[in-house]
């Protein structure tokens, strides 16, 4: 008995000292250190989850190799913001007054940004919620904030409140009325950035989509990480890095051309939505969108739970999933690319529209039979030039 006391002892303390550092090897970085606290939220199921969220979704059905997670996203962003907080650090520290808290919570920004991420990528939000939920404003960035409260509460992690709301802030800072520290905003620029889109988050997911799916990428983040500075309290570039920043945003728009919105991943994609949206009466999807303890068991292993479960109610959501496994998909019948000028003219086209324009002899279409996806694709400043937000106002280097 007391042996066996002393094994279970054994066991816990090494399992501590485990959790003091620990080093993991990334395919897209390398070897990325994992410090204590962040091995805290790290080592929490409501993180963990992250490795049954798939970072592109339903891309890997047609796209094989893009079958790696949020999880590995998250750690490639938590060890870039460090990498590029330490770089500011070292040229800048005593200008900036960077310190080591300020590094570990830049740091956790990066670690925790995508916490409170749906299934299927970005498709759970942009187009089951909306269609279940009328009018929903459902953000995973809204998500990720009470499901960072809730992994504190319920695993008593020790931070302080202040830190921990400079990381929460750092999550959502797109939205520059969050900023609530006066000093030191260039922080706020590194792993979101909303004021011109150029950040870690960016850095890690282009090169990681590109990898996963044998796709060439041209960018390389490297050069801006070694060479940012801060000017003003921004993070700036050199003037002679604006092809690579360019290139930063023409990689992300080529991504959505020829990944994310490719013809097939679009179509499964609106099958698996009719999937869930016969689904959700019965298994309560929508409705554990609000409450943390509930949404972290959400996640990709849905489509399994819904094919293993043999409720008659479940018959339909059943059925649109095997069609899946079956590559019995819904067909893709044409595109139009809307020139600027027109874009007016093409705002809110709907099923109706394209069954009432059918011309006398073509076979008749119904509403139900026609599914009109809009896909808007640009350089993340909609028609507006982002690099015109690399030069600041006087004309300088900087972004």
């Amino acid at each position: 008995m007391g042996a066996s006391s002393t094994d279970e002892l054994l066991k816990s303390n090494s399992s501590q000292k485990e959790r003091y550092s620990k080093h993991v090897h990334d395919n897209v970085h390398g070897n990325i250190y994992l410090d204590p606290l962040a091995l805290q939220f790290i080592d929490t199921e409501e993180f963990q989850r992250l490795r049954d969220l798939k970072q592109l979704g339903l891309s890997h059905l047609v796209y094989p190799g893009a079958v790696h997670s949020r999880f590995e996203h998250s750690l490639g962003v938590y060890w870039l913001a460090g990498t590029a907080v330490q770089t500011l650090k070292d040229y800048q520290g005593l200008e900036l007054d960077i310190d080591d808290i300020d590094i570990q919570t830049v740091k956790l920004a990066g670690l925790l940004h995508d916490v409170g991420h749906g299934p299927f990528s970005h498709m759970f939000e942009r187009e089951f919620l909306p269609r279940v939920l009328s009018g929903s404003n459902w953000t995973h960035e809204d998500m990720s904030l009470k499901m960072i409260d809730y992994i504190v509460d319920q695993h008593y992690i020790d931070i302080d409140s202040g830190r921990l709301n400079r990381v929460k802030e750092m999550i959502v800072t797109s939205h520059a009325s969050q900023k609530s520290a006066k000093e030191k905003q260039f922080l706020y620029d590194i792993v979101a950035n909303g004021r011109n889109g150029i950040d870690v988050d960016k850095f890690d997911y282009i090169v990681r989509d590109s990898r996963a799916c044998g796709l060439g990428c041209n960018f390389q983040f490297e050069r801006l990480m070694e060479t940012m500075r801060v000017m003003g309290d921004e993070i700036c570039y050199r003037a002679k890095d604006y092809l690579t920043v360019y290139k930063l945003f023409s990689a992300r728009a080529d991504l959505h051309r020829t990944v994310y919105t490719h013809a097939k991943v679009k179509a499964i994609e609106l099958m698996l939505v009719d999937a869930l949206l016969e689904a959700n009466e019965h298994l309560g999807i929508s409705s554990s969108i609000q409450q943390p303890a509930e949404f972290w068991k959400l996640d990709d292993t849905i489509i399994n739970a819904i094919l293993a479960d043999p409720r008659p109610e479940l018959k339909k959501a059943r059925d649109i999933i095997l069609r899946v496994r079956r590559r019995q998909l819904y067909q893709f019948c044409n595109e139009y690319s809307v020139p600027k000028a027109k874009q007016e003219h093409f705002k809110g086209i709907t099923a109706q529209d394209i069954v009432c324009s059918q011309k006398a002899g073509e076979v008749t279409l119904k509403e139900e039979d026609v599914i009109v996806s809009i896909v808007k694709i640009d350089l993340t400043r909609g028609k507006k030039n982002p690099l015109e937000r690399y030069v600041n106002d006087t004309g300088k280097q900087c972004s």
